[in-house]
């Protein structure tokens, strides 16, 4: 295990009717005036915002709102964020929704004190040094951005599509968990929550750093209960035990826990980003296309946490098989799970198109140079590879 430092400061308050807490958080946090940021009208259509806006009311706080956050947050849309808070003199972002509404609250946050264009941060052309705080009221379990100090954002205008992570300064001040209200969510946007999550467990399980013994443990069993839940919430729904274990699960996979001491690999976040970028899919989507094309890559260079996910987290039984068959196995028993989540693992189907493997990977390499990932690093021929492999689902 390498050296590394943790820092996670954010109060998570989990539970039923947690949202009716709101505007006591936002208080015990200094917030004198707040933006209220989301995505859909499904939080004023299912009456949630009349709860935290009175919430936040009996408090004797002031907000404004600021809605229409897209899926895949563009940079427009910070922009206009940005404009609207500094107009409104806002000192506190509270998100309202998954991981889209908290990211654009997270850019516009870095970008309300800044001088410059937000998008520096992204580009990398500058380091924040501050931002506004920002608290989440979470309704979505997918991204992990409740508990992380990630964004990532679209530029709409150049279809790049990139993240930052800044644990010192974006981490939420508290999030708010109710399980409850994730009942009404629609099946696809739950299977794609779900994908999501395993997703970035996957990109710091798969991590060459020897004596992880600890973190790889509860990776693989954080893993195996993602699994079982979701199969439980497609039977049935309305199951809270399932909903609030699929919610704290999405924290856990994302909040840092699961890559303590561990160089993370992140390729297949990557590869997904430019599919997204360009043909607008949902991310988790887009993922259960990636991660088993990537895999399978993998599998010939570096088989050794292939094998052992195969057999720990895919319960592939490894008697009188060849490591090669393990692994196969394993893949193969993960594809069978998105495919039972509804979602499908072939990248012509998703796109609706053959996709334009040349474009993606033009991109790519503008974004992220020569090479990708650590686990096996990827040339930008391989990342073709890959995109390719995708295709013959």
């Amino acid at each position: 295990m390498e050296n590394f430092t943790y820092y996670s400061p954010t109060e998570f308050i989990f539970g039923k009717g947690t949202q009716k807490e709101t505007g006591a958080a936002l208080k015990r946090y200094g917030a004198k005036k707040i933006m209220i940021v989301y995505g859909s009208d499904r939080v004023e259509r299912d009456g949630l915002m009349n709860e935290i806006t009175d919430s936040i009311e009996k408090e004797g706080l002031e907000y404004v709102k600021f809605g229409g956050i897209r899926p895949n947050p563009t940079s427009d849309s910070v922009y206009a964020g940005i404009e609207k808070a500094r107009g409104e003199g806002v000192d506190f972002i509270l998100a309202v929704g998954g991981g889209s509404p908290i990211d654009a609250a997270k850019a516009i946050a870095l970008g309300v004190g800044y001088g410059g264009d937000f998008w520096d941060f992204y580009s990398g052309k500058a380091t924040p040094s501050g931002a506004l705080p920002v608290g989440v009221v979470l309704t979505i379990p997918a991204a992990g951005s409740e508990g992380s100090g990630n964004s990532v954002i679209t530029n709409e205008k150049t279809k790049q599509k990139i993240s930052v992570r800044y644990p010192m300064i974006l981490r939420p001040k508290f999030a708010i968990m109710n399980p409850e209200l994730t009942m009404t969510l629609p099946w696809n946007q739950t299977a794609n929550g779900i994908v999501d999550m395993m997703a970035h467990i996957f990109e710091r399980y798969f991590s060459n750093t020897p004596d992880t013994q600890l973190v790889d443990a509860y990776s693989e069993a954080i893993l195996r209960d993602i699994e079982d839940q979701a199969l439980s919430l497609r039977l049935n729904p309305d199951n809270y035990a399932a909903r609030a274990d699929v919610m704290w699960a999405g924290t856990l996979a994302h909040n840092g826990l699961c890559g303590v001491g561990k160089e993370e690999d992140w390729a297949s976040h990557r590869l997904e980003h430019e599919i997204s970028a360009f043909y607008d899919v949902a991310h988790g989507a887009g993922l259960a296309v990636m991660i088993p094309a990537w895999m399978k890559f993998c599998a010939r260079r570096n088989p050794d946490k292939l094998w052992r996910f195969a057999i720990n987290v895919m319960s592939v039984d490894p008697a009188g098989k060849s490591t090669d068959e393990i692994i196969e196995e394993g893949i193969s028993e993960l594809k069978h799970f998105y495919h039972d989540l509804g979602m499908t693992t072939n990248l012509r189907e998703l796109c609706g198109c053959e996709p334009d493997i040349d474009k993606m990977v033009k991109s790519l390499h503008r974004n992220m140079g020569d090479t990708l990932g650590c686990y096996v690093p990827l040339s930008m021929d391989d990342c073709r590879e890959i995109y390719e492999i995708a295709l013959q689902d």
